[in-house]
């Protein structure tokens, strides 16, 4: 599962960290936020939330989040990877190829169609009650699970529209 590399990131955010073990390619959602700036502060965490219902979406992970020993081995930087606690890269704009989309929905993603938070960090056709917008979907999935999705994660007036 993850991303490939046809991707646009037109606005990445830098400040969130993430203390769980996660593939790239799925929406990530506020877990808890810092004060003021936010800058550095492991307080500023970002999730795959279980349950979509009220999940504010942050934004697409762009990093493998992994837990190693680094004291016997070092993170691939090929792979992009992050040890478990540090800062992720978030996309809030642009767009990416991922198979993240929900396995078990009913309808597959279709250009066009809104993209909503599923559970753990899935994407999803269909909205959940109470679940965020977070892009709209560009294509259907190909052979291998992978569509592409633009993303979009505004706040507007403190208020997060949805794309429809």
């Amino acid at each position: 599962m993850g991303l490939k590399g046809d991707r646009f990131e037109g606005i990445t955010d830098i400040a969130w960290h993430m203390n769980e073990v996660a593939t790239r390619g799925g929406i990530a959602t506020l877990s808890t936020a810092g004060s003021g700036a936010a800058n550095d502060q492991s307080a500023a965490l970002a999730t795959y939330a279980a349950d979509p219902s009220g999940a504010v979406p942050l934004g697409i992970l762009l990093n493998d989040m992994v837990n190693k020993d680094l004291t016997r081995t070092k993170l691939n930087e090929h792979k992009n990877e992050h040890q478990q606690g540090g800062k992720v890269t978030l996309l809030k704009e642009g767009y990416v190829v991922t198979d993240f989309a929900r396995p078990d929905i009913v309808t597959d993603p279709s250009g066009g169609a809104v993209c909503y938070v599923g559970p753990s960090g899935r994407l999803d056709t269909v909205q959940a009650e109470g679940a965020f917008a977070c892009g709209e979907w560009q294509s259907s999935p190909e052979e291998d699970g992978y569509s592409k999705l633009y993303v979009k994660v505004p706040v507007v007036g403190g208020a997060r529209p949805t794309l429809a």
